[in-house]
């Protein structure tokens, strides 16, 4: 078998018993691996309640992984999530998915609770487990520190500990499994810390056909003004889409009450780089280097960038450089962090200071006073305090830096995303405004149906496989089907790797159902439709129209097989190969 190990450990926190189970191959070119693996193994217990011992903690990577295949330096975690109920799932970097291959394993199935708390070793395939209570309370960099012994370091921060149900989890100091909610998962079974050693091979089927693919895809991403430009991600990190969504006229601030930040001109990705002077980083085997870190703190990523300036109405540069930097050690979702703070603001009108939100991001991760309530979500906190509509959240989650108002393709993709308020299941950014592959119109639902659905499977496979996202604003499928063919030997076109996206995100629409969720889930907070943007430069910013929307997101249901209630149907299952449970 090339670019999988065929094998998977089962570990029982609870007994300590560790299981090795092996597929055949086809079992492999069903799921990829990844987002699409782990997805197969939550199905067979996504209804239990998230904290339920046999509730699993997944982490699997993909056949891509620790290969030279350009940005194959990633794996996934994945589970049910504390935060929304859905699935949860989280593509991230660092070391742990290369060495747990090397080591002969593709992925973890975690289950149980350990009495106290523990780190977890996989050393070729072989798991020990170590008490880790000395680490309980520790910020994540006092972590990374006491164990930098190990060769790679995957763990919660006291966020976690806490029971904050948007705590994330960290890898290698720079790598952030954010979204969901799945440190609290990893908490919930007394897991502090992975760590993998591996000292075998990573086989590839065809090396030169490997690199002959490799070779078109970097070509193509040298020639993406996005990717590799003087404005693009490799020079000024994610934060180069700031200004973009600032003239736009759809950048969320103060609470997504407007799409126009009057300060951001001083807070943006050239006044970060004026200001502190950061090198640059990514992740292993990534050429774009995305990353930037100055003076041992992370320059935030762009959605972090705009919610710390202005969601929050903030216009101090170095308090959202620190809000991010408390939000590493602490291991807080920055998103929902920012997210969170900006809907307390609102309801209570709390003015924004420096002290007021570094004081309250330290409350929220600790769970003292306020913090404790703020830590379980703007959802959560907004309906507590009846002003559910001010929670600009879908799903539970918190919607990310891009105002629906100012792209049509967002608002249908927040709704239907299977993990909650996300911008990365579809995208459509990358259509909508960096005309990525082909310019569409914005202001207009036409043919948004199909392009989410389609992207939807897209983004499905890139997890699966896998690599990163920003690759495909300069390469397609076509050319990643050639990486996977060299990788694993199996004769596989664009199509195919289509189809199992389509399955993927069958799957997950089929878990989410179970659990209750349907139409009058995929849908956007009122405000959206209420209430207009930040008119002027000549663009007018209106609310949605209703109508308009409900009518895309039927077209959506239809194309992507489910009924009119936005529930799975056992004739599309049947067809994609998927078990039905009614």
């Amino acid at each position: 078998m090339y670019g999988w190990q065929g094998n998977i450990l089962r570990i029982d926190l609870s007994t300590g018993r560790t299981e090795t189970i092996s597929f055949p191959e086809e079992f492999f070119h069903r799921h990829i691996g990844g987002r699409g693996l782990a997805g197969a193994f939550l199905a067979e217990a996504s209804t239990l309640p998230w904290d339920h011992p046999d509730s699993p903690f997944l982490v699997f990577t993909g056949p891509l992984t620790g290969t030279s295949a350009p940005t194959s330096g990633r794996y996934t975690i994945m589970g049910r999530s504390p935060l929304t109920g859905t699935i949860g799932d989280s593509s991230t970097g660092g070391d742990l998915g290369l060495e747990l291959k090397k080591g002969g394993v593709d992925g973890l199935i975690i289950t149980g609770r350990a009495d106290t708390p523990v780190g977890l070793h996989v050393t070729d395939g072989k798991v020990a487990l170590e008490r880790a209570d000395h680490l309980m309370g520790l910020t994540t960099d006092s972590i990374f520190d006491r164990m930098a012994h190990l060769p790679t370091l995957t763990t919660t921060g006291p966020a976690a500990d806490n029971g904050v149900l948007f705590a994330g989890v960290v890898s290698d100091r720079g790598h952030f499994a954010g979204r969901n909610g799945l440190g609290t998962l990893m908490a919930s079974k007394n897991l502090k810390y992975l760590t993998a050693r591996g000292s075998g091979r990573i086989n590839v089927a065809d090396r030169d056909a490997l690199m002959a693919a490799r070779k078109e895809i970097l070509r193509l991403s040298a020639a993406s003004p996005i990717l590799m430009g003087e404005l693009g991600l490799t020079h000024w990190g994610t934060g180069a889409l700031y200004d973009l969504m600032h003239v736009r006229r759809m950048m969320p601030t103060r609470n997504f009450r407007e799409t126009w930040f009057e300060h951001a001109p001083r807070m943006n990705a050239y006044f970060y780089e004026k200001t502190f002077a950061p090198k640059k980083g990514g992740c292993r085997g990534c050429h774009i280097q995305c990353k930037k870190l100055a003076m041992e703190k992370h320059i935030p990523e762009f959605e972090t960038m705009s919610h710390f300036s202005a969601l929050i109405d903030n216009d101090d540069l170095e308090t959202a450089l620190d809000a991010n930097h408390l939000c590493g050690l602490y291991g807080m979702d920055t998103i929902s962090m920012g997210g969170t703070l900006a809907c307390w603001m609102e309801l209570t009108g709390t003015p924004t200071t420096r002290d007021t939100i570094l004081s309250t991001i330290r409350d929220t991760a600790l769970g003292r006073d306020l913090g404790l309530e703020l830590g379980q979500g703007s959802a959560r906190f907004a309906a507590s305090r009846g002003r559910p509509e001010l929670a600009m959240a879908v799903k539970g989650q918190e919607l990310p830096a891009y105002d629906p108002r100012g792209a049509y393709g967002m608002a249908l993709a927040y709704a239907t995303s299977t993990r909650g308020g996300c911008h990365l299941r579809a995208y459509p950014i990358s259509h909508e405004i960096l005309r990525k592959p082909v310019a569409t119109d914005r202001f207009s639902f036409s043919s948004k149906a199909r392009i989410i659905k389609l992207a939807e499977d897209l983004n499905g496979v890139v997890d699966s496989l896998t690599a990163c996202k920003f690759l495909f604003l300069a390469t397609s499928l076509e050319e990643f089907a050639a990486v996977y063919v060299g990788v694993t030997g199996v004769d596989t076109g664009a199509h195919d790797l289509m189809k199992a996206g389509e399955r993927i995100l069958y799957n997950e629409r089929m878990m989410n159902c179970r659990n209750g969720f349907g139409a009058a889930d995929d849908d956007l907070p009122p405000r959206f439709f209420d209430e207009e943007g930040s008119s002027g430069n000549s663009i007018t910013v209106l609310p949605l129209d209703r109508r308009e929307f409900l009518d895309t997101r039927a077209r959506y249901y239809k194309i992507r097989g489910l009924d009119a209630k936005g529930m799975p149907t056992r004739e599309k299952a049947q067809e994609l190969g998927l078990p039905w449970n009614g």
